[in-house]
């Protein structure tokens, strides 16, 4: 049998398949990705058992728990770990801290003929090794924001630069009132260990200067890292100008295009039109108290307007109103304000080639010179 692990990094690097024995709910509120979750006890049959503990002890505990998960119960679960098992050879079985509901998933394992080892300190010592792998990054490596009006291409940008962490792709959002997708987004957990094991690869295959969007503390119902978010608020800024007709049609290619593309392929085309069209309302119906009685009414106007041409075969033309609207009276200049606010962090700005010729070489400088730049000692020069 191969031994117990409390290698957490090699785990994760390695990508190794993860059987979660924990309750469902322990596992929604927060797991790793791709671990997959065939749990000893239900909620409710680990609720009796926690009771049981408070009231009753540890011994006590234990004796319910192996009467609820008895007969044909029992053999059903030591099937599906089976399952799990015979399926990935190479993995590990955890519970919450390595300790009794690993042990019996291992033993009754043992007992059907499967050898198959455990993550000694189990969930707790894996998410305590991930949030140290943040707070590692954080003091060890350099990095630089990319910031710029909405609609510039920020994210394209950090798709092609080495070392991007893209605080948005983790969340599933897009940051901005309009940045749900149709899919949901991940638990604050599930944000926060994608991100560490994100750095950590990233970290371990050489990545010593980091890259990410200038972003506000929160994405959508994700909030980032307060260390990554403070760490941020003393990183240079690298900022990105494009045209605003481009802007435009980057936001129409993204906020309407892609988006009706998502839900009609969940949801089917007419289904996935109408969800579409809602959630499009819903977001401008979000930041209806900033945009005050007035302009809420024009712009729901000309989206409604937009929506309907779409829905009758018209095209997205339409909808390049309501954006340049929206960008010209409420982005924009609430984007200048705080483009102020961070001027004597910003050391370029440029169009898109620009910015990405200037972080390469950024990068290059800093290899050169053979360590990152430490949070207290950056003094970002200005540029054009």
């Amino acid at each position: 049998m191969r031994p117990d692990s409390a290698d957490y990094r090699a785990l994760f690097l390695q990508g190794v398949p993860l059987l979660d024995v924990r309750a469902p709910l322990e596992f929604r509120k927060g797991a790793f990705p791709g671990a997959v979750n065939r749990p000893l006890m239900n909620d409710v049959e680990r609720q009796k058992v926690g009771t049981c503990y408070t009231q009753q002890g540890a011994q006590a505990a234990v004796e319910l728990g192996h009467r609820l998960v008895s007969g044909a119960l029992r053999e059903a679960r030591i099937a599906a770990w089976a399952e799990f098992a015979q399926a990935h050879p190479q993995g590990y079985l955890y519970c919450f801290r390595g300790g009794l509901r690993s042990q019996i998933a291992q033993q009754w394992l043992r007992e059907a003929g499967i050898a198959y080892p455990r993550v000694t300190g189990g969930y707790k010592a894996l998410r305590t090794f991930l949030l140290e792998t943040i707070e590692a990054a954080l003091t060890e490596c350099d990095w630089v924001l990319v910031g710029g009006l909405t609609g510039t291409g920020k994210t394209d940008v950090l798709l092609q630069v080495d070392g991007a962490l893209d605080l948005e792709r983790h969340a599933n959002h897009r940051g901005s009132s309009f940045g749900r997708h149709a899919t949901p987004q991940p638990s604050q957990i599930d944000f926060e260990n994608a991100l560490a094991i994100d750095l950590l690869r990233q970290r371990a295959a050489g990545t010593t200067r980091f890259v990410t969007e200038d972003e506000s503390p929160i994405v959508g119902s994700c909030s980032v890292p307060f260390a990554l978010y403070q760490r941020m608020q003393q990183a240079p800024i690298v900022w990105l100008e494009d045209g605003f007709e481009a802007r435009v049609e980057r936001i129409l290619r993204d906020y309407v295009v892609g988006l009706c593309a998502e839900f009609t392929a969940l949801h089917g085309e007419e289904e996935g039109r109408r969800l579409f069209a809602e959630r499009l309302r819903q977001s401008l119906a979000g930041i209806a108290r900033r945009l005050g009685g007035v302009r809420l009414q024009s712009l729901s106007h000309l989206m409604d307007e937009a929506l309907q041409a779409q829905h009758s075969g018209q095209g997205v033309d339409l909808h390049r109103v309501w954006i340049a609207t929206l960008l010209r009276e409420y982005y924009d200049p609430m984007y200048a304000f705080q483009r102020e606010r961070k001027e004597a962090r910003v050391e370029f700005s440029g169009a898109a080639p620009a910015v990405l010729d200037y972080l390469r070489q950024r990068e290059s400088r800093k290899s050169a010179a053979g360590a990152a730049v430490s949070p207290a000692r950056a003094t970002p020069a200005r540029g054009g």
